[in-house]
């Protein structure tokens, strides 16, 4: 079962259009969005909350309409901006945000409270942008949510407690069978923790796999300048060339390349790698069929 899923998504905006996604997110896992600024990532989280709507086609989450009020019962969201008065303490918004929850846990709020060092009286102005994220998610997991939704939940986050951060969710997906949906930037967190990854650019879904498939598939070739040329290049999803070597991702079996031995340097593409080369590719064929 899919915990989401987008049909034939389509939107139009004034500097911006979304054409025909489709996307699912299953139901216990990670998912990773990812995808450069401008690329529609915030755009599909805003609909898939309701607080935009598609111009055309379906949205279901958790086996119902996202326009259904009462399913917004069981998803969290957590977003890089804090959306809560800046002038109440967290006492205060507890009293407003927690009656609006069937399922709300005080016992676990309290817990992820003293876990984040969260201060109780104090207004929420005075919160460092760190300390807004960690406002933000105490109240997206309090009421115990089957899906949470992130937007860039790591901005602002000290190294330190990102990682604890991670390592909370991680705990989460694998003791409370609970469905992560996460955009980031943080492209090595996903490396680390997602089942399934999502790239969006530029309006549409360029890819959308497992992790184990993305590992099996994509990777990173290096080698000298002079091994490239117009037919090699053919080879890869995309390739930097300097004065003193090449980079290209590989989408296949890199056993075609053993041939060279060790004139060939080949490692498993990360995210970042994978983000850089299709993106890069994507630009530059757009470039061209402009010149043309």
């Amino acid at each position: 079962m899919n915990a989401a899923e987008l049909s034939s998504i389509t939107k139009h905006r004034k500097d911006f259009s979304m054409e025909n996604i489709n996307m699912t997110i299953p139901e216990g896992f990670v998912t990773g969005l990812i995808g450069p600024n401008g690329s529609g990532k915030t755009t599909i989280i805003r609909m898939m909350l309701g607080l935009m709507q598609p111009d055309h086609g379906e949205i279901t989450l958790l086996g119902t309409t996202h326009k259904d009020h009462r399913v917004k019962q069981h998803i969290g969201f957590v977003h890089d901006d804090l959306y809560m008065y800046d002038h109440f303490s967290i006492k205060q918004m507890k009293s407003f945000i927690a009656p609006f929850y069937t399922h709300w846990n005080e016992d676990l709020f309290q817990a992820y409270l003293e876990a984040f060092h969260l201060p109780y009286r104090k207004k929420i102005k005075t919160f460092s942008q760190g300390m807004k994220m960690k406002c933000s998610l105490l109240f997206a997991l309090a009421h115990e949510p089957e899906f949470l939704i992130m937007d860039e939940p790591a901005a602002g986050l000290d190294p330190v407690f990102r990682r604890e951060l991670l390592d909370l969710l991680q705990e989460k997906m694998l003791n409370e069978n609970q469905t992560l949906f996460l955009s980031t930037h943080q492209t090595a967190d996903l490396d680390r923790i997602a089942d399934y990854i999502v790239f969006i650019n530029e309006g549409h879904i360029v890819l959308q796999k497992s992790m184990d498939e993305i590992h099996e598939r994509f990777h990173v070739v290096k080698g000298k300048p002079n091994m490239i040329d117009a037919d090699t290049k053919e080879l890869f999803v995309g390739v930097h060339v300097t004065d003193t070597g090449f980079t290209g991702l590989f989408a296949g079996d890199p056993a075609i390349f053993d041939v060279y031995g060790s004139e060939i340097i080949i490692e498993k593409a990360t995210l970042e790698d994978l983000m850089y080369f299709v993106t890069k590719q994507e630009r530059e064929a757009s470039q061209n069929d402009t010149t043309y």
